[in-house]
């Protein structure tokens, strides 16, 4: 299993960072197949592993991502009840980093992975404790590097004290495990917030970090990027020495995550449905579904979903079934969500307002109808750590201006092309905003087109927003084309007020997603000072253009 030369590569012995996400292919390729070769074959790889020494397990790479192994040793005992994989998850727990209410280390993915394992031990422990430390080093984690929108936090490499604002990035492999580790505490903990916090990072921005052909990945994504182009930032902006902001196949300079890019899609899409413990069927996330599963006595029935969410509010669920079945069905209830109106061949079911999971205990007949509409509302969120910047949301989606985008052919192939991407259109635009009412001069439109196969592009997205804003003459880029962080809102602009449009968030390659506020009367962001603090950290500064 894996190169021989892994089997002596770290410190004498095995390497098994590697295999850990090759294990989870095989488990979904079990699922999906019933191959009745992966069980036996992973244990005999799991009673391998279980009789290494401790340097094996609290060593590099490994010791930080034993989540990953966790959750396919369980996974496996489950299936077979053999008493040595305990051992072995205990083994994992006791050697490995200890990420209990904890940020052992500041590299982006092992943080977007290694959180979740006290939660992901309580399954042995019983211990509320360990289910408590997840969610206090996850608040760790966003508390000092998540305050701007898209579910995920600054970690451009290593997330850093005093770079913090929504330039920085999220590496696209954190995008994808961190998304994989709400979906696993899902299921853990019951908690509708992590699935919450998987659509805000599968909507928001995972779809971004993939250019419209879905061929090519940049290596950081950002909530406010004004260029992406094929240049190192030279430390200005992010940790690593190499560019990371041009669309690239991922096989070169990428080259350390291209397996974590590609497991995005799949994995939330095999985590739409869950299955209860009581035989029935729980729809955690949605999109355009179809699932079958045994329910009740071992019944098989499928539910096929249709749905233009996020782009639109109703969720409509078919059953099919060979006879009638009692058994629960359960519907999350997004956190933004105030008023849901759910309906069972019609007639009105009573549900909390989210976060929340309604239970619908019935008998249930081929041919029953499922209605879940969750009303979708325009709101501000307020950034303090961020200089008391804004975000605008409707229902799951985060909107960022719509800056024009010039795609330069800059390498690769035909069929796999590399494309940097500029600006046509100016980007330095802080919101003029009502602070008694926020959202009233914000409108919500529908562009006439249905959510197709694309609609995270400006051409296909079926949804924009106006917003009334004013150009800030003094936010400007450097001489490497990076946004210079924000100041406080609001700022000072006497520019007149323009009608600018707002995108979904994941449909903008380039955007302003994290807004300063702008009036004529507020402090002004100062020339001098600002010309200092730019030289300092972000070398010389371009025009007053924004461009």
């Amino acid at each position: 299993f894996g190169p021989k030369a892994l089997r002596t590569s770290l410190n004498g012995g095995p390497d098994f960072w590697p295999f850990l996400p090759l294990i989870q292919a095989l488990r979904s390729w079990q699922e999906y197949s019933g191959d009745t070769r992966i069980v036996p074959f992973l244990s005999r790889f799991f009673r391998y592993m279980n009789a290494q020494d401790p340097g094996a397990f609290n060593t590099s790479w490994i010791a930080l991502r034993w989540g990953d192994g966790l959750d396919s040793v369980m996974w496996l005992y489950n299936r077979t009840g053999d008493a040595f994989l305990m051992d072995l998850v205990d083994k994992i727990h006791r050697y490995g980093a200890d990420w209990g209410n904890n940020l052992v280390n500041p590299h982006n993915v092992n943080i977007a992975q290694g959180f979740r394992e006290p939660a992901q031990f309580a399954l042995r422990s019983g211990s509320a404790t360990d289910t408590r430390n997840t969610y206090g080093t996850y608040a760790k984690a966003m508390d000092a590097y998540g305050q701007f929108p898209g579910g995920g936090f600054a970690g451009d490499e290593n997330a850093r004290p005093g770079h913090g604002d929504p330039r920085q990035g999220f590496e696209t492999c954190g995008i994808v495990e961190f998304m994989a580790s709400h979906q696993l505490l899902t299921r853990i903990t019951g908690d509708p917030l992590w699935a919450d916090r998987c659509e805000e990072l599968a909507f928001n921005s995972l779809p971004a970090s993939l250019d419209p052909s879905g061929k090519a990945v940049h290596y950081i994504t950002c909530a406010n990027s004004v260029d992406l182009d094929n240049e190192p930032k030279r430390d200005r902006q992010f940790q690593n020495p190499f560019a990371m902001l041009a669309y690239l196949p991922g096989v070169d300079q990428y080259r350390c995550c291209p397996h974590n890019y590609g497991m995005g899609w799949p994995y939330f899409t095999e985590e739409l449905w869950l299955a209860t413990p009581d035989g029935g069927l729980a729809a955690a996330m949605y999109a355009p579904s179809q699932v079958t599963a045994k329910v009740a006595d071992g019944t098989e029935v499928t539910f096929t979903e249709e749905t233009g969410y996020p782009f639109t509010d109703t969720v409509t669920l078919f059953l099919t079934a060979p006879k009638p079945l009692r058994f629960p069905l359960v519907l999350r209830v997004p956190a933004w969500c105030e008023d849901p109106d759910i309906r069972v061949n019609g007639l009105r079911i009573s549900a909390p307002a989210g976060p929340a999971f309604t239970r619908i205990d019935r008998t249930w007949s081929s041919g029953d109808r499922v209605t879940l509409r969750l009303p979708q509302r325009t709101t501000v969120r307020t950034w303090p750590a961020n200089h008391g910047s804004v975000s605008v949301d409707h229902g799951p989606l985060t909107y960022s201006l719509r800056i024009g985008e010039r795609y330069e052919r800059i390498g690769g192939s035909t069929t796999f092309p590399e494309y940097a991407v500029h600006a046509t259109s100016p980007w330095n635009y802080g919101l003029v905003l009502d602070p008694a009412r926020p959202t009233a001069d914000l409108r919500h439109h529908s562009t006439g087109r249905a959510p197709g196969d694309n609609p995270f592009t400006h051409t296909g997205t079926p949804l924009t927003m106006t917003a009334r804003a004013r150009r800030i003459p003094e936010w400007t880029a450097d001489d490497e084309r990076v946004v210079a962080p924000l100041r406080p809102s609001p700022a000072r602009s006497t520019e007149p007020v323009e009608e600018v449009t707002l995108v979904p968030m994941g449909a903008a390659r380039l955007r302003i997603t994290s807004f300063p506020t702008a009036a004529p009367e507020a402090e002004p962001w100062l020339a001098d000072r600002w010309y200092r603090f730019a030289n300092r950290h972000s070398g010389k500064v371009l025009g007053v253009d924004g461009m």
